[in-house]
């Protein structure tokens, strides 16, 4: 069992673990028991009803939150041509082509994100044992033609992607716990609107198995699976 910290173990006082929660009370818990001296990002990690190891049950995308994620991240662009100003006209930290895959391949890594045009992904292969799952790809909309509006959206914060692990479990950021309950909310209601929309057609049973919402320091809550998917507008 881990060690825990002086904090942590306050804060799960204040935590019933008993049964799970409604979104909102489970929001308001995790809100209530952060007590760091930063303003600590919320997260949720949804175990799924998939087998991620058949191909045809992987669940891998994106989403825009209607709050935000609090947190804006660096953003490198490998495109060429026109394609070059416009992601640096919507804000991109370092846009290039071949030049940027070079530097890359050199151990340049002070990027959060990789975006890339279609018309360069012969280059952008090349990065594959280097990036591997951070590598450019339409399915998670890192790989798109309109290359300024996904800048714009990564660098306004407004974009989350999402991707199930070996487990089974999507682990994803909702915002910060300076965000009101009804922001965190939204947030979360979008996430779960934007996974229930990609359930692959082989996953069989219960979809959303398990919901829980935490703070960067905080204890785990969980939140009531069924209250969560009437609550994002899918009976």
């Amino acid at each position: 069992m881990p060690n825990r910290g002086k904090r942590y173990l306050e804060a799960a006082k204040t935590v019933n673990r008993s049964e799970p929660l409604p979104p909102r009370e489970a929001l308001e818990l995790v809100k209530q028991a952060a007590n760091a001296k930063f303003d600590e990002t919320v997260d949720v990690a949804i175990k799924l009803g998939v087998d991620p190891r058949h191909g045809d049950q992987m669940v891998r995308g994106n989403t825009t939150l209607p709050h935000g994620t609090g947190k804006s991240r660096k953003v490198a662009v490998i495109t060429q041509g026109e394609k070059i100003q416009e992601a640096l006209e919507a804000g991109a930290d370092r846009v290039g082509g071949e030049d940027l895959v070079k530097d890359i391949q050199a151990g340049w890594s002070d990027f959060d994100v990789v975006l890339a045009t279609p018309d360069v992904m012969g280059m952008v292969g090349k990065l594959g044992p280097i990036l591997r799952s951070r590598l450019p790809n339409k399915k998670a909309g890192t790989v798109a033609e309109d290359i300024g509006r996904v800048v714009r959206e990564i660098k306004g914060a407004s974009r989350v992607e999402y991707r199930v692990e070996k487990a089974g479990i999507v682990h994803a950021p909702i915002g910060k716990v300076s965000f009101s309950v009804d922001q965190l909310n939204e947030n979360l209601n979008a996430l779960i609107d934007a996974l229930l929309k990609a359930k692959p057609p082989s996953a069989k049973g219960k979809y959303l198995q398990k919901i829980t919402v935490s703070s960067t320091m905080g204890p785990g809550v969980d939140i009531d699976t069924n209250e969560a998917q009437r609550a994002a507008g899918r009976s």
